[in-house]
């Protein structure tokens, strides 16, 4: 695996390490050792997958509150996304800064997202599925989440007139979250 750093502190794009031949190719998605080495938390609790119907759905931007602080990663299964974490950690010299990024079934990279950063994404394509692995399990009671488009973020979201959850769509601005 190779870490890429992404420009927000802790976070990395993970791209795999692929050994290929006619069959195909095979790679590792995630090595203890080689998390460890990178200073990123080696142990997940728990993995979800996100299934998207429609091109265009935004599901985000969400993190969990202290204690339940979650890291994940996130990798697109099938289909392809637009994948947006935002630092939201006190003290970070990239707090309420955001990074974009492309993950595709296709290219089979990921992203870790550190504990204290919102997550969200867009299909680019009808029938996407995200699979996330999570450092913590899922405290409903600290769950967050911040709108989509709020201007002080200004995310470039690639497609408009998303399909949002009347939850998603309901989310503070984030001065107010």
């Amino acid at each position: 695996m190779h870490f890429v750093e992404t420009g927000l502190a802790g976070a990395y794009l993970i791209e795999l390490d692929r050994h290929e031949d006619e069959r195909g190719f095979f790679a590792r998605s995630f090595c203890e050792q080689e998390f460890v080495r990178q200073g990123l938390p080696p142990r997940f609790v728990q993995c979800n997958v996100s299934f998207n119907r429609l091109r265009g759905t935004i599901r985000g931007l969400h993190w969990q509150a202290a204690p339940h602080e979650e890291a994940k990663v996130v990798r697109c299964t099938r289909g392809s996304l637009y994948d947006v974490i935002v630092d939201l950690r006190a003290g970070s010299p990239t707090r309420h800064c955001w990074a974009g990024f492309a993950l595709s079934a296709q290219d089979h990279r990921q992203i870790f997202v550190p504990a204290g950063f919102a997550h969200g994404f867009q299909t680019l394509e009808p029938d996407t599925e995200v699979f996330y692995m999570m450092s913590t399990a899922f405290e409903p009671s600290s769950a967050r989440g911040m709108r989509w488009n709020d201007r002080a973020l200004a995310i470039e979201w690639p497609l408009a007139d998303p399909v949002l959850s009347d939850r998603d769509a309901s989310w503070p601005l984030l001065e107010q979250a």
